[in-house]
């Protein structure tokens, strides 16, 4: 059962890596703990945060899922930071290093810490309306190829989990990390959990011993907490499992649904939910960028273009400075613009009125210069359209431009 698991950690673990290092990707749009960030901000303005995606929200929703079959499996099997921190540890043993138990009282105390750290990090995203955890986080640290917006608070979390992992079995996911808190109250729900058969059961405490959550499974018929990483650890060094025909802990639904699942059914669950997750944020493409203008009119027309240089929400928000001009190229009437900002060229739909607009004002608007009357000064377009040439720019029958004021943007 170990090394099933591990082989499953070292398959996300290099799935990570690849996207991150080797196609450039954008590891953040696919963090499900993004999703939760994300939520106040996108239910209540219908924008995302900079450098995540509506993708965040399926990927949380497919962990969401996997929590309500397996509990905290997808700590123990898929997220990085639960592999680096759980091979750190068995690298500090292999080495000599002894690890701390601490006492229960100590414990409970220390779990309690990884929901204060969610409530400051929501309190703060969403009054500040950025990733304010992204400053700290070491997930960040790992995936953001040293980005411009990295810091060395994110690099210092990084190293205080991987050597405090040497010590502690799985001190970050155990006492601060945050998505740890938004699933563990969930994963108390959870369909599968360990069964503990007291007839066959010898007493020897190895289980508890050995899971790293410090669960007393010995002393508990059935593993109901929402820590249980469904890890399978305790079934690995139970002595009434090895060469016994009746085992004395088992995995799997409760009894009443049938009877207990292999490991390879708990792999099949986090794969497909996985997939599936990947799945639907293509085949159900939502924008996460939205603004309107005006009342819609009974009829309206929409425009589906491919725009270069909108990569991010400030960036969206610089399209609609631009499509709310008020200078020649002004679009009349009601607009509605949806975007995917990212990198290269997105996705950007227009819905507009036909009455009062068209196809091509509205492209002139977002690729033409702007005259800010109120700034004094002109502001170039940072945006290009796919397939779409602007006319000539002739600025100087404006006084404007003989006074120097065309500015880049």
């Amino acid at each position: 059962m170990r090394v099933t698991r591990y082989i499953v950690q070292l398959v996300f673990l290099l799935l990570v890596i690849g996207v991150a290092f080797v196609f450039q990707g954008n590891c953040e749009r696919w963090c499900p703990f993004g999703g939760v960030e994300a939520a106040y901000m996108y239910f209540t303005e219908g924008d995302m945060l900079c450098s995540l995606g509506v993708s965040n929200f399926f990927a949380l929703g497919g962990v969401l899922v996997s929590v309500l079959l397996l509990r905290r499996a997808f700590c123990g099997y898929v997220c990085p930071m639960g592999t680096i921190s759980d091979w750190t540890g068995g690298l500090g043993r292999r080495l000599g290093i002894v690890q701390i138990r601490l006492p229960e009282n100590v414990e409970r105390i220390l779990r309690v810490l990884k929901y204060f750290v969610l409530a400051a990090i929501l309190v703060a995203t969403w009054k500040a309306g950025e990733l304010i955890f992204r400053g700290f986080d070491p997930w960040y640290a790992l995936t953001s190829r040293h980005g411009t917006d990295i810091t060395l608070w994110a690099y210092v979390a990084l190293a205080v989990t991987v050597l405090s992992s040497l010590v502690f079995v799985l001190p970050f996911c155990r006492w601060l990390c945050p998505f740890a808190a938004v699933l563990t109250p969930l994963a108390s729900a959870g369909l599968t959990r360990v069964k503990r058969d007291t007839q066959h059961c010898q007493g020897c405490e190895r289980c508890s011993k050995k899971c790293p959550m410090s669960i007393p499974v010995h002393s508990l018929t059935e593993i109901t907490t929402g820590r249980c990483l469904s890890c399978m650890s305790c079934l690995d060094v139970c002595p009434a499992n090895n060469g016994h025909t009746e085992a004395a802990l088992t995995w799997g639904p409760p009894g009443c649904l049938g009877r207990p699942w292999s490991q390879a059914a708990l792999v099949c669950v986090l794969l497909f939910c996985t997939s599936a997750a990947v799945a639907a944020s293509y085949l159900l493409p939502s924008p996460s960028f939205a603004h309107s203008r005006g009342t819609p009119p009974k009829d309206v027309a929409r425009i589906a273009l491919k725009v270069t240089n909108v990569s991010c929400r400030g960036r969206a928000n610089f399209l609609v400075y631009f499509l709310e001009r008020d200078d020649i190229y002004e679009v009349p009437g009601y607009l509605k613009i949806e975007a995917w900002p990212g990198p290269g060229t997105v996705p950007v739909e227009i819905t507009y009125d036909p009455a009062k607009t068209d196809e091509q004002v509205i492209k002139r608007a977002i690729t033409e210069a702007y005259l800010d009357v109120a700034r004094n000064e002109w502001t170039t377009s940072p945006f290009k359209i796919e397939n779409y040439q602007p006319p000539a720019l002739n600025l100087q029958g404006f006084p404007m431009w003989k006074n120097g004021g065309l500015k880049g943007s």
